[in-house]
Protein backbone atom coordinates (compact mmCIF):
# COMPACT_ATOMS: atom_id res chain seq x y z
CA UNK A 1 0.00 0.00 0.00
CA UNK A 2 1.39 3.44 -0.91
CA UNK A 3 1.40 5.48 2.36
CA UNK A 4 1.95 8.84 2.39
CA UNK A 5 3.70 10.86 5.48
CA UNK A 6 2.31 14.25 5.53
CA UNK A 7 3.73 16.64 7.69
CA UNK A 8 1.54 19.79 8.23
CA UNK A 9 1.73 22.90 6.11
CA UNK A 10 4.42 21.40 4.47
CA UNK A 11 5.38 20.86 0.77
CA UNK A 12 3.99 16.79 1.27
CA UNK A 13 0.78 18.31 0.78
CA UNK A 14 1.36 18.33 -3.11
CA UNK A 15 1.48 14.62 -2.84
CA UNK A 16 -1.92 14.33 -0.90
CA UNK A 17 -3.25 16.66 -3.95
CA UNK A 18 -1.60 14.03 -6.35
CA UNK A 19 -2.92 11.44 -4.87
CA UNK A 20 -6.70 12.71 -4.88
CA UNK A 21 -6.38 13.87 -8.19
CA UNK A 22 -4.93 10.45 -9.88
CA UNK A 23 -8.19 9.00 -7.33
CA UNK A 24 -5.79 5.66 -6.24
CA UNK A 25 -5.68 3.94 -3.20
CA UNK A 26 -3.31 5.83 -0.55
CA UNK A 27 -2.85 5.25 3.50
CA UNK A 28 -2.43 8.83 4.93
CA UNK A 29 -0.63 9.57 8.24
CA UNK A 30 -0.86 13.04 8.99
CA UNK A 31 2.27 14.39 11.36
CA UNK A 32 2.17 17.92 13.54
CA UNK A 33 4.96 20.48 13.66
CA UNK A 34 6.80 21.01 16.87
CA UNK A 35 4.35 23.87 18.45
CA UNK A 36 7.77 25.67 19.85
CA UNK A 37 10.25 25.40 17.12
CA UNK A 38 7.30 25.11 13.82
CA UNK A 39 9.82 21.79 12.93
CA UNK A 40 8.86 18.13 11.93
CA UNK A 41 8.46 16.03 15.19
CA UNK A 42 11.39 13.29 16.19
CA UNK A 43 8.80 10.84 15.00
CA UNK A 44 8.88 12.27 11.32
CA UNK A 45 11.88 13.00 11.26
CA UNK A 46 12.74 9.69 12.06
CA UNK A 47 11.84 8.29 8.50
CA UNK A 48 14.59 9.47 6.41
CA UNK A 49 18.07 10.93 6.93
CA UNK A 50 17.15 14.33 5.88
CA UNK A 51 14.11 14.57 8.13
CA UNK A 52 12.47 16.58 6.05
CA UNK A 53 8.76 16.34 4.25
CA UNK A 54 7.87 14.87 2.00
CA UNK A 55 8.01 11.31 2.85
CA UNK A 56 6.17 8.08 1.45
CA UNK A 57 6.53 4.43 1.36
CA UNK A 58 5.60 1.65 -0.94
CA UNK A 59 6.34 -1.73 -0.04
CA UNK A 60 10.01 -2.13 0.70
CA UNK A 61 10.31 1.34 -1.21
CA UNK A 62 10.98 4.47 1.12
CA UNK A 63 11.06 7.72 -1.15
CA UNK A 64 11.40 11.62 -0.32
CA UNK A 65 12.11 14.77 -2.42
CA UNK A 66 8.63 16.46 -4.30
CA UNK A 67 9.73 16.22 -7.12
CA UNK A 68 10.82 12.48 -7.59
CA UNK A 69 7.49 11.23 -4.76
CA UNK A 70 5.34 13.24 -8.10
CA UNK A 71 7.65 11.41 -10.75
CA UNK A 72 7.41 8.07 -9.64
CA UNK A 73 3.65 7.99 -8.34
CA UNK A 74 2.43 9.58 -11.27
CA UNK A 75 4.90 7.06 -13.31
CA UNK A 76 3.87 3.97 -10.87
CA UNK A 77 -0.21 4.90 -10.94
CA UNK A 78 -0.66 7.78 -13.41
CA UNK A 79 -0.79 5.71 -16.31
CA UNK A 80 -0.71 8.74 -18.44
CA UNK A 81 -2.25 11.58 -16.44
CA UNK A 82 -1.50 14.46 -15.61
CA UNK A 83 1.64 14.91 -17.71
CA UNK A 84 1.49 15.56 -21.35
CA UNK A 85 3.10 13.44 -23.97
CA UNK A 86 6.74 13.96 -25.09
CA UNK A 87 5.03 14.67 -29.03
CA UNK A 88 2.27 16.82 -27.09
CA UNK A 89 3.10 20.76 -27.91
CA UNK A 90 2.88 21.32 -24.08
CA UNK A 91 5.04 18.64 -23.10
CA UNK A 92 8.58 21.70 -23.19
CA UNK A 93 6.02 24.35 -21.22
CA UNK A 94 5.19 21.79 -18.63
CA UNK A 95 8.89 20.28 -18.18
CA UNK A 96 10.03 23.86 -17.39
CA UNK A 97 7.50 24.78 -14.88
CA UNK A 98 7.52 21.36 -13.38
CA UNK A 99 11.23 22.30 -12.32
CA UNK A 100 10.74 26.00 -12.06
CA UNK A 101 8.50 25.26 -8.85
CA UNK A 102 11.81 23.60 -6.65
CA UNK A 103 14.43 24.88 -9.07
CA UNK A 104 13.64 28.57 -9.23
CA UNK A 105 9.93 29.69 -7.03
CA UNK A 106 10.82 27.52 -3.74
CA UNK A 107 14.38 28.29 -3.40
CA UNK A 108 14.10 31.68 -4.06
CA UNK A 109 11.18 32.13 -1.15
CA UNK A 110 13.09 30.39 1.25
CA UNK A 111 16.56 32.05 0.62
CA UNK A 112 14.26 34.93 1.06
CA UNK A 113 13.02 33.48 4.21
CA UNK A 114 16.12 32.16 5.96
CA UNK A 115 17.62 36.47 5.35
CA UNK A 116 15.00 37.83 6.69
CA UNK A 117 15.14 35.40 10.06
CA UNK A 118 18.81 37.86 9.79
CA UNK A 119 17.49 40.96 10.48
CA UNK A 120 19.68 42.14 8.11
CA UNK A 121 19.14 45.94 7.42
CA UNK A 122 16.94 46.77 4.12
CA UNK A 123 19.74 48.05 2.33
CA UNK A 124 21.92 44.89 2.44
CA UNK A 125 22.80 43.81 -1.13
CA UNK A 126 22.09 40.03 -0.58
CA UNK A 127 18.83 40.37 0.37
CA UNK A 128 18.19 43.18 -1.94
CA UNK A 129 19.17 40.89 -4.50
CA UNK A 130 17.14 37.79 -3.70
CA UNK A 131 13.97 39.54 -3.04
CA UNK A 132 14.63 40.60 -6.55
CA UNK A 133 15.10 37.88 -7.78
CA UNK A 134 12.12 36.47 -5.94
CA UNK A 135 9.65 39.50 -7.31
CA UNK A 136 10.75 37.94 -11.22
CA UNK A 137 10.01 34.66 -10.15
CA UNK A 138 6.00 35.64 -9.07
CA UNK A 139 6.28 38.08 -12.15
CA UNK A 140 6.96 35.36 -14.40
CA UNK A 141 3.97 32.82 -12.97
CA UNK A 142 2.04 35.93 -12.97
CA UNK A 143 2.85 36.03 -16.84
CA UNK A 144 2.58 32.24 -17.53
CA UNK A 145 -0.81 32.29 -16.02
CA UNK A 146 -2.02 34.98 -17.95
CA UNK A 147 -1.29 33.09 -20.62
CA UNK A 148 -2.93 29.70 -19.92
CA UNK A 149 -5.29 28.42 -17.56
CA UNK A 150 -2.80 25.98 -16.23
CA UNK A 151 0.98 26.34 -16.21
CA UNK A 152 1.89 23.59 -18.79
CA UNK A 153 -1.39 24.37 -20.90
CA UNK A 154 -5.15 23.93 -21.01
CA UNK A 155 -5.26 21.03 -18.64
CA UNK A 156 -3.63 20.66 -14.91
CA UNK A 157 -0.89 18.95 -14.41
CA UNK A 158 2.22 18.14 -12.25
CA UNK A 159 3.68 20.94 -13.27
CA UNK A 160 0.60 23.10 -11.32
CA UNK A 161 0.64 20.32 -8.16
CA UNK A 162 4.20 21.21 -7.82
CA UNK A 163 3.95 24.88 -7.79
CA UNK A 164 0.93 25.75 -5.72
CA UNK A 165 2.17 24.75 -2.63
CA UNK A 166 4.54 28.15 -2.99
CA UNK A 167 2.08 30.15 -4.10
CA UNK A 168 -0.39 29.58 -0.95
CA UNK A 169 0.80 27.66 2.01
CA UNK A 170 4.77 29.09 1.59
CA UNK A 171 3.23 32.42 2.40
CA UNK A 172 2.76 31.09 6.52
CA UNK A 173 6.80 30.95 6.29
CA UNK A 174 7.49 33.84 4.03
CA UNK A 175 3.95 36.43 3.63
CA UNK A 176 3.71 37.48 -0.25
CA UNK A 177 1.35 39.92 -1.07
CA UNK A 178 -0.88 38.56 -4.21
CA UNK A 179 -2.36 41.94 -4.81
CA UNK A 180 -0.40 43.02 -8.02
CA UNK A 181 -0.76 39.48 -9.42
CA UNK A 182 -4.28 39.28 -10.84
CA UNK A 183 -3.35 36.71 -13.09
CA UNK A 184 -1.71 33.99 -10.07
CA UNK A 185 -4.94 34.95 -7.86
CA UNK A 186 -7.54 33.88 -10.63
CA UNK A 187 -5.48 31.03 -11.41
CA UNK A 188 -5.35 29.59 -7.58
CA UNK A 189 -9.13 30.38 -7.99
CA UNK A 190 -9.61 27.81 -10.39
CA UNK A 191 -7.24 25.67 -7.96
CA UNK A 192 -9.15 26.09 -5.26
CA UNK A 193 -12.19 24.77 -6.87
CA UNK A 194 -10.84 21.67 -7.83
CA UNK A 195 -12.99 19.03 -6.12
CA UNK A 196 -9.59 16.58 -6.07
CA UNK A 197 -7.58 20.04 -3.77
CA UNK A 198 -10.62 20.43 -1.53
CA UNK A 199 -10.48 17.14 -0.48
CA UNK A 200 -6.54 16.57 0.03
CA UNK A 201 -6.40 20.04 1.86
CA UNK A 202 -9.15 19.03 4.30
CA UNK A 203 -7.70 15.39 4.67
CA UNK A 204 -3.88 17.12 5.29
CA UNK A 205 -4.11 19.91 7.09
CA UNK A 206 -7.73 20.18 8.19
CA UNK A 207 -8.92 23.07 9.80
CA UNK A 208 -6.18 25.39 7.77
CA UNK A 209 -7.32 28.69 5.92
CA UNK A 210 -6.35 28.32 2.22
CA UNK A 211 -4.30 31.28 1.04
CA UNK A 212 -5.45 31.62 -2.19
CA UNK A 213 -5.74 35.17 -2.43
Amino acid sequence: MLTVHHLGKSQSERIVWLCEELEIPYDLKCYTRDAKTILAPPEYKALHPIGAAPVITDGELLLAESGAVVEYITARYGQGRLRPDPGDADFAPFLYWFHFANGTLQAAMGRVMILNRLNLPDDNPVLGAMRRRLDLAFASVETRCGEADYLAGDALTTADIMTVFSLTTMRYFLPYDLTPFPNIRAYLARIGARPAYQRAMAKGDPGMKLLLS
